[in-house]
């Protein structure tokens, strides 16, 4: 678009230039954009599929997460599905449809007899822990022609199921205790899964032979100082081949993965700790008045920055623009929520944070700053957009991550409200009340929500007109507390419950039944891929257990 012409042919053909230059401008203005403020007019692709057919993921990118591929799949795009806990760097990507309009049936449950169920002590003494929990996302992705499904479970397995029959594809692979977290697929093509557990460790697992085999794991000890405890609950992220990772040891770690192939055509890495910082610092702890400082959410990245919180209400964003160049890290954000706070962090295209915090301690910060909030983080000394109280109770507020879906945000709270929020002014569109709590985090797909609720029942409303109350499109009760965030993969929904199973909702095609309630008293101890405990020490409409 730039022809080369002397001096004097521009001169004599001066109106060609000028609409060359105009050319040239149309074309860039069609180019994806990547800078920040071209950015926030991004609508994201799980919202509007036919705007999505024109977008295509940013690869080449000089940020660590492009703004650009808000709302889309993980970067680079080598594997096709839903990767790790709301799906990208940014935690926007739900999954893909077609999701069913009409009432779906249950497909299959995971295991069909017994129950995914474990002991485990959390601080308050041991007690049975049965299916996935808090945040629980099941990862579905394709590969060698079948879609597979990879989740962690109570009876301290990572499971690896085919997602269209329910069965195992390779045997689980056995922790040391409960896996209370969503776990992360490798986003660059290695056959490999990224997990943690409250037996201490973070683990990387292979999954390219006939069982999954440990690699390399990470004591929650390895670092110092520590406080908490030593459960891992977050979600990494990996790019570039360095993994990004919180625990409940309250350190913040980054891992340079050494990811490679050996001789023999097997995967392998040789893992380097090469950054981590305490999730503290001395204010907060003064301001707070304890110890409980554990990351328990899963970090997220936007442009250069990576962002998480702590149990202490502690938000903080660390600049990692020199990671590669071997300058760490430094902390160029910090906010007090005042109050636990668990739910991830939320980025939009624009870089503002959708935050959701609990409400257990009532002090005077958790009072004023509300438990869903807006943050622009350029705005460090003044950063509050907008906030929402949820003060009614005690525990209240927020346990699930917020769902972006084009000019709203989805928030759920511990009391069963579900809110349909204004992105830009804050005011609340819509309110829905569920029976609670509800810890899951909102999904929306296709422009239909999708959200449990903690008598066991998945529901589903229709989005498409996001400025009136979402009418509902159908319920199924599957029988336990529904704490597990959903994922979506080619239409069909995927979610484990507390009666102890893993289960699968597909479209209603010809004579189908719709699926019914799981009830409690068929769940047994036996399992052939599982050590699991009799369910009737389970109720199946029970309150979450604690998340700590």
């Amino acid at each position: 678009m730039n022809p080369t012409v002397n001096k004097t042919t521009l001169a004599l053909l001066g109106l060609f230039v000028l609409a060359a230059g105009a050319l040239f401008l149309s074309m860039n203005d069609l180019a994806p954009s990547q800078s920040s403020a071209d950015a926030g007019a991004v609508v994201e692709s799980q919202d509007d599929p036919v705007a999505a057919l024109s977008r295509q993921l940013v690869t080449d990118s000089p940020y660590w997460s492009d703004p650009a591929n808000v709302g889309m799949s993980y970067p680079p795009g080598t594997v096709s599905g839903l990767l790790t806990f709301r799906g990208n760097p940014s935690r926007t990507f739900y999954g893909t449809g077609p999701v069913p309009t009409t009432t779906p049936t249950q497909a299959w449950r995971y295991p069909k007899t017994g129950g995914l169920c474990g002991t485990s002590d959390d601080g308050s003494g041991a007690t049975t822990w049965c299916g996935t929990g808090w945040t629980g996302q099941p990862a579905a992705f394709e590969r060698e022609g079948k879609t597979w499904l990879v989740f962690g479970a109570y009876d301290y397995g990572v499971h690896f199921v085919d997602a269209l029959t329910g069965s195992d594809i390779i045997p689980p692979f056995k922790t040391g205790d409960i896996i209370k977290g969503s776990v992360t697929i490798d986003p660059d093509g290695f056959p490999l899964v990224y997990t943690g557990s409250r037996d201490n460790y973070l683990r990387v697992l292979s999954f390219d032979g006939d069982k999954p085999k440990e690699l390399w794991k990470l004591g929650a000890d390895a670092v110092s100082p520590v406080m908490w405890n030593n459960d891992w609950d977050s979600s990494p992220l990996v790019i570039d081949d360095y993994l990004f990772e919180g625990g409940e040891n309250s350190q913040f770690h980054i891992v340079k993965l050494n990811r490679s192939y050996d001789a023999n055509g097997e995967v392998q890495v040789d893992p380097e700790l090469v950054f981590h910082t305490p999730g503290w610092d001395a204010k907060v702890l003064d301001d707070w008045g304890g110890d409980q400082m554990s990351i328990e959410n899963s970090p997220t990245i936007i442009k250069d920055t990576v962002y998480f919180a702590n149990s202490g209400g502690l938000v903080q964003g660390w600049d990692i623009s020199g990671l590669r160049e071997g300058t760490d890290p430094h902390r160029v954000f910090r906010f007090w929520t005042g109050d636990d706070t668990d739910a991830t962090i939320v980025a939009d295209e624009a870089g503002f944070l959708y935050v959701g915090s609990e409400y257990e301690k009532g002090n005077a910060r958790s009072k004023e700053v509300g438990q869903m909030m807006k943050l622009d983080p350029t705005k460090p000394d003044d950063p509050i957009v907008w906030s929402i109280k949820d003060q009614k109770n005690m525990p209240s507020g927020v346990w699930g991550t917020p769902a972006l879906y084009q000019d709203t945000v989805v928030f759920d709270t511990n009391g069963g409200e579900i809110l349909g929020v204004d992105k830009m002014t804050g005011a609340v569109r819509w309110r829905k009340q569920l029976p609670g709590p509800t810890w899951q985090s909102p999904v929306v797909v296709d422009n239909v929500l999708l959200i449990g609720d903690c008598s066991g029942t998945m529901h589903a409303y229709d989005m498409s007109d996001t400025a009136v109350d979402p009418p509902a499109l159908w319920d199924v009760k599957i029988g336990g507390c529904i704490e597990s965030t959903p994922a979506v993969w080619n239409g069909r929904i995927y979610f484990g419950t507390r009666d102890g199973g893993m289960h699968a909702l597909s479209a209603t095609t010809g004579g189908a039944v719709p699926a019914e309630p799981v009830p409690s008293e068929s769940v047994s101890s036996e399992s052939a891929s599982s050590e699991s405990v009799p369910m009737e020490s389970v109720p199946t409409e029970s309150v979450p257990a604690s998340n700590n």
